[in-house]
Parts: C-alpha cells; sequence; structure tokens
C-alpha cells in the first residue's frame, strides 16, 4: 500500500472531522452569566413588577425604573432577546410566563428565588476557584459558623431567605397540593416550612385541612404575615423549634422538602 496515500486519506479526515467542530457551545456555557445577570437585574429592579399593570415605552419604562439613558434601551432588549419580555413598536410587555412569575404581588411569584441568587450566591460563586483551592465556605460564613445561625441574626436576611424559598417551592408546591391525596387527611405541618409557600398552596385547594408549618423561631413573622395575607390564619399556625435538636409536632402528614440535603445521614 502507498503509505503517501494513506497519510493524505488521514489528514483529509481530520481536516474534516475539525471543520465539523464548533466552539460555540462552550462559549455560550462560558458566557451564561451575562444573560443570567441581566434576568437577575430585571428581578431586582422589579421591571416585571413595573409592567404588570400594562406595556410601558422604552423612556416611561426606563424613568419608572431610575435608569440611566446609556444601557436601558439595551437593557430591555436583551430581556427580549432572551425570551423575558416581548417589544411591539417600541413598546414593551411582560410575556405571559414573566407575567404570572416575576410579578411580585401575585401569589405566583417565584421572582424571591431570584431576587436571593443576586444578592447572595451570585457573589457566591464569583468565589469558586477559591472555595476549590482552599476548601473554604464562600457564604459569609466563618469556619465552624452556621449558615442558618447567620442568616436568621438579621430580620431583613429571614425575609430574603423565606421569599427565595418560596421562589424554588412554587411548582413542588402546586404539583404536591394537587396530586397527593389529602382526602385521606385531615391534618399536615411543612417541617422547614420557610414563608409558609407549601401550607398556603395545600390550605387553599383543601378547605377541610388544617395544620401549618415548623421552622426556627426567627421564622414565625415572616410565616405568620404571609398566611395572613391569604386569609388561611384560621387554619395554618406557626410551629417553632429546632428538627435537630428537639421533637417534630404531630400530625398525620408531615412534608420535608428542601431541607434533607443540608445534613448528612
Amino acid at each position: 500500500m502507498d503509505t503517501r496515500i494513506t497519510e493524505a486519506t488521514k489528514a483529509t479526515a481530520g481536516e474534516r472531522d475539525v471543520t465539523e467542530l464548533s466552539p460555540e457551545g462552550i462559549m455560550q456555557l462560558g458566557l451564561g452569566f451575562w444573560a443570567s445577570k441581566t434576568l437577575l437585574s430585571a428581578v431586582e429592579l422589579g421591571l416585571f413588577t413595573e409592567l404588570a399593570a400594562g406595556p410601558l415605552d422604552c423612556e416611561t419604562l426606563r424613568s419608572r425604573l431610575g435608569l440611566h439613558q446609556r444601557g436601558a434601551r439595551d437593557f430591555f432588549d436583551a430581556l427580549v432577546a432572551l425570551g423575558m419580555l416581548e417589544r411591539e413598536a417600541g413598546v414593551y410587555r411582560n410575556t405571559p410566563v414573566t407575567g404570572r412569575y416575576l410579578d411580585s404581588n401575585k401569589a405566583t411569584y417565584v421572582g424571591g428565588m431570584l431576587a436571593g441568587a443576586g444578592q447572595r450566591l451570585y457573589a457566591n460563586w464569583g468565589s469558586l476557584t477559591e472555595a476549590l483551592r482552599t476548601g473554604k465556605p464562600q457564604n459569609g460564613t466563618e469556619d465552624g459558623e452556621d449558615l442558618f445561625e447567620m442568616l436568621f441574626s438579621d430580620p431583613e436576611k429571614v425575609e430574603m431567605f423565606a421569599k427565595a424559598m418560596s421562589g424554588g417551592s412554587l411548582q413542588a408546591a402546586e404539583a404536591l397540593a394537587r396530586r397527593f391525596p389529602w382526602a385521606n387527611y385531615d391534618t399536615f405541618i411543612d417541617i422547614g416550612t420557610a414563608e409558609g409557600m407549601l401550607p398556603v398552596e395545600v390550605g387553599r385547594l383543601h378547605s377541610h385541612l388544617a395544620g401549618g408549618g415548623f421552622d426556627l423561631p426567627p421564622m414565625r413573622p415572616v410565616f405568620e404575615a404571609y398566611v395572613e395575607r391569604h386569609a388561611l390564619a384560621d387554619r395554618l399556625s406557626f410551629y417553632s423549634g429546632d428538627f435537630l435538636a428537639g421533637p417534630l409536632p404531630s400530625a398525620e402528614v408531615l412534608v420535608m422538602g428542601h431541607i434533607l440535603h443540608d445534613w448528612n445521614l
């Protein structure tokens, strides 16, 4: 066999394989924070809540949000490109999805999770390389300090954390409220309830149920305010305690959501 032909064939095949490759996926992943931070800033600014009352032109929306002229239009158009806003004849409006889930006045609001990500998690992930090299936590705690003690020491942090947990729990709460056979039970308590998203969603759809939520004492005013806003205070109560240090409250159904992953067996 002519070795020159063999090598030429290999070279041609190699060139063909290379031309079929693309760095697009790598670049999309590596620069993905551009898109995510655009959305997080929009939530932080209350943009979707502002548009919930009706569509607005660029200048009106910019003025209401208190933005500088330099980047406002590009910012709004970026949200259009990302599928978070709709634009027609220079007027911006929420999409059906952002109108339902990012209007802070709606019970379906999930922006609390995104607001928490923008205020706390975004910076934490920015120091991932440092965490990998040192093994030290990057969440604001010192060595040996408990994350929840740090979060629950400040009422503003408690409320922010609670709203973040509501945003992360809505979809699961809606599914659980509809699919679990609640007709077979009369009482339930959500363990690690935070703001009370799950008890409210379940209680709202099943009027025969009574119960509430169990969490650390600083969460009580946040829970009670949330339940009161949804007119369920007559059936849903707050149970105070620490499930790592004492017994759980008694009910026919105990729900544990988004809590078990924080500790070992």
